[in-house]
């Protein structure tokens, strides 16, 4: 059997040695997957695996076992490929059956198309990119934690050091990278593609034309903008209709990155090809069968969904992790009182504020009853100061403690022009991103203080809309041109504003500061510099856990809690409301959760009244000072 290293380094090695034992049994593509998933268990072997997160493409192997964590932003339509195929030995006069999985081309020889063993395929597509707007610390430790040991590709000198992707301006010098190969490549590409005609894997646009603009010829797509990072497609064998647009995942594949993927569109005159591929569009052509130098391909063995993407925890879900469980839920209370006397300085003193931002970044959507999103809580933090560093420092400081966050200066300009709801374009046949199109968990910061006087165009007024269904309803509309689609999210809204907030909330926090710093700028950054890394991973553990923390209720709580509500509204029925209620309890859930207690006592239920009852009182007396306030 293979060596250790034998099966990152030459997986397809494995993969034919199974299909050769295997004597047309079917069950044989079942053993590939379960011979790596078992692989993969041993002695932490999952980080002896390259990642293209943030190893240079040029520094892997071609063929080997790589994996990458990304979010699927599309879906192409299946393509065929020769699952099983015969070959023709010319000095031998005999003739091989072998196997065309995890491959893009065959291997070098005649194939022979008629024969009867030929055994026609079909795959899914999925376009691939870095979860979007992942926080550097995450990058850093899934990086820091790597074993695995990368050399530059032999098949050229790369004129560089070592760089990740995030330092690396990758794509001008891969540009050149993809014409210098493309030139030696278009000679043999076609004799040896594995890819039947319903999607042939070649790049449309002639390099004369692109290779001097190949970054803004190749939009990437990634949803935010300023992202680096690969994007990659890849081929999905099995199961493929389990995944869904935006899901998390860690893919653990085979790398294609053959040099026939990146042929020019000349080369498809070959009488192989069926007619009906000239059906595609050039634009389409273009966007599916990218510069393999650029957007490598992935033959998934396997797919790893992820309940998030913080690298402090195990990457099971905590219910399968009961140890380790236990062992996190004694610090929590110990760490909630750090991290709120942290809150409370970055707040300038204010400590209600505080216990507020503490609620909103544990808060998840943990089920939906018909359209109503449980569990959501978009915080409304008002009063933060114009034309101040104030609302960058505060993004900052969550950025250093979310796995996922992205802040939206609410400008009139980004209103009225950057693209935020997804769009089909059917000329392309691809899912054109936008800024709303996030993976699950992701902390969406909207600095409202930025928005100055002017008019909202359409594009402004679709795009404050679409802010507003994503807070109220936790979906995003995409475009379709003729229709919309709705897609479920589960994003983390905080919306920084001068006065009350022009979109919806769970819930408004005014901000009353009791320090006054003579230089807020220095104040903020020596504040958030005292936090040293182990502190700061203690904070980024204990928001992970208390978001994924099971809770209940029991009947007496229950009882108690719809008993309180009824004496709540005798002496006044406007005093308490069922919207009221509810957020009452989400506060009371919340609240218990960031103590570590996954069940509401009676206690827990008097603290939240009290916490909202001073919210609510200060609302009210910041009502009366600004009177024409909503």
């Amino acid at each position: 059997m293979p060596t250790t290293h034998d099966w990152i380094n030459n997986p397809l090695g494995v993969v034919d040695g199974l299909f050769a034992q295997s004597n047309s049994s079917p069950d044989w593509e079942k053993k590939v997957v379960e011979y790596f998933k078992e692989k993969l268990k041993l002695n932490d072997a999952h980080t002896w695996v390259p990642s293209l997160n943030d190893v240079p493409l040029h520094y892997l192997k071609p063929n080997s076992l790589v994996k990458f964590r990304c979010m699927v932003q599309d879906m192409f339509d299946p393509e065929f490929f020769m699952g099983v195929y015969e070959m023709n030995d010319p000095t031998s006069n005999s003739k091989q059956v072998k196997c065309g999985k995890y491959k893009d081309v065959t291997e070098c020889g005649q194939v022979d198309f008629n024969s009867r063993n030929t055994v026609t395929s079909e795959r899914q597509t999925f376009y691939c990119v870095p979860i979007p707007g992942e926080s550097n610390w995450v990058k850093e430790s899934y990086a820091g934690s790597s074993q695995a040991r990368v050399v530059p590709s032999t098949s050229y000198v790369p004129n560089r050091h070592k760089r990740s992707y995030e330092e690396d301006d990758e794509m001008d010098t891969q540009c050149q990278q993809t014409k210098d190969i493309n030139q030696g490549a278009q000679s043999s590409a076609e004799s040896h593609g594995n890819t039947e005609p319903k999607r042939q894997e070649t790049e449309a646009p002639s390099q004369d034309s692109s290779s001097l603009h190949c970054t803004s010829s190749l939009d990437l797509n990634f949803p935010l903008p300023g992202e680096k990072g690969p994007a990659c497609l890849v081929k999905v064998y099995e199961d493929w209709d389990s995944f869904k647009l935006n899901d998390m995942l860690e893919v653990f594949g085979i790398l294609s990155v053959d040099p026939a993927l990146s042929v020019i569109g000349d080369e498809r005159e070959s009488s192989l090809l069926d007619p009906t591929e000239g059906m595609e569009t050039m634009e389409e052509q273009r966007v599916h069968s990218p510069p393999a130098s650029l957007v490598p391909r992935l033959h998934m063995l396997f797919a790893q969904p992820l309940a998030h993407n913080n690298p402090l925890l195990p990457s099971s879900p905590l219910e399968n992790n009961a140890d380790y469980l236990s062992s996190v839920l004694g610090e929590l209370a110990s760490v909630r009182a750090e991290l709120l006397t942290f809150f409370t300085h970055i707040l300038m003193g204010d400590s209600l504020a505080a216990e507020y931002l503490i609620l909103h970044l544990i808060s998840n959507v943990y089920s939906r009853r018909d359209v109503l999103p449980l569990g959501k809580f978009t915080l409304n933090l008002s009063g933060c100061p114009l034309s101040s560093p104030f609302t960058e420092h505060l993004y900052k400081v969550i950025q250093q403690l979310v796995p996922s966050s992205y802040r939206l200066s609410m400008s009139l300009n980004n209103m009225n022009t950057q693209r935020m709801v997804p769009r089909k374009d059917y000329t392309a046949n691809r899912l054109v991103s936008g800024t709303l199109q996030l993976a699950k968990n992701t902390s969406l910061f909207l600095d409202e203080t930025q928005l100055e006087q002017g008019q909202l165009d359409t594009t402004g007024v679709r795009n404050i809309t679409a802010l507003g269904n994503l807070i109220s309803w936790q979906k995003v509309d995409y475009d379709f041109n003729y229709h919309q689609m709705e897609f479920p999210c589960n994003i983390n809204v905080l919306i920084a504003s001068e006065g009350r907030s022009l979109l919806p909330s769970d819930c408004q926090v005014h901000l009353r500061a009791s320090l006054n710093p003579p230089n807020l700028e220095e104040y903020l950054s020596a504040v958030q510099v005292a936090q040293v890394p182990s502190q700061l991973n203690k904070y980024r553990v204990y928001l992970s856990v208390a978001r994924a923390l099971n809770y209940t209720i029991s009947d007496e709580i229950t009882k108690a809690v719809e008993e309180d509500f009824v004496d709540m509204r005798k002496d006044d029925p406007q005093s308490m409301s069922a919207e009221d209620l509810h957020r009452l309890l989400v506060v009371a859930r919340l609240l218990s959760l960031s103590h570590g207690q996954n069940t509401l006592s009676r206690d827990g239920w008097m603290k939240a009244k009290q916490l909202e009852a001073l919210r609510i009182s200060r609302t009210q007396q910041q009502k009366c000072v600004n009177g024409n306030e909503p």
